[in-house]
């Protein structure tokens, strides 16, 4: 199957952006108030029977800053590619259930009293599937000043981030390890146009 998608459909990705900060907002609000939501939210192997929809919820689910903008950012770029590549529906697919996969990992392999947030498993399954979709393609990491494929600048970012404590490197490596299948399944039906 040949695919190059014309339209470029940026809406998917929007939507995603925006809920993320809709919760976003909604968590900070709760804790200027005086109260807290994010045991709601959050997901962790000690409150996962009690409130089993974190195991979608915390994909959406960011406090500080930093971590809403940089996630969102690489939201964007890795998820305009992979849509105009792929198209909408298996995108979508892609980003899901990347996010799903790396809660359960997330479940097996945090410690108990841990409570992960963040779309970072999600964008990870993205990672992944560009990786092996358009493994040369070329892409910068900051302050690195040289070009580097797509591929190894994936694998850099996570074991820089897996060795930064507090850092959820199970959600990281269920994302990736669920993205590179995904696009290992994808590449002999997708053939890229760059």
């Amino acid at each position: 199957m040949r695919y190059r998608s014309n339209d470029g459909d940026l809406t998917p990705i929007i939507v995603l952006i925006i809920l993320n900060f809709l919760v976003y907002i909604a968590v900070n609000i709760a804790n200027f108030t005086g109260g807290s939501i994010m045991q709601f939210l959050a997901l962790s192997r000690s409150t996962f029977f009690e409130y089993p929809w974190t195991i979608f919820t915390y994909m959406f689910t960011h406090q500080a800053f930093f971590h809403i903008l940089f996630n969102m950012l690489t939201l964007y770029f890795f998820g305009q590619f992979l849509n105009r590549i792929v198209g909408t529906r298996i995108f979508l697919t892609i980003y899901f259930i990347g996010g799903l996969v790396a809660g359960l990992v997330i479940l097996l392999l945090s410690p108990v009293t841990s409570f992960t947030i963040g779309a970072s498993g999600a964008i990870f399954a993205l990672g992944g599937a560009l990786a092996v979709l358009t493994p040369q393609l070329k892409v910068f990491i900051f302050p690195i000043p040289v070009p580097m494929p797509l591929w190894v600048a994936i694998l850099i970012t996570f074991l820089v981030l897996a060795l930064i404590p507090g850092v959820s490197w199970q959600g990281h490596l269920g994302g990736l390890l669920c993205g590179l299948l995904a696009g290992w399944l994808l590449r002999r039906r997708v053939r890229i146009i760059l």
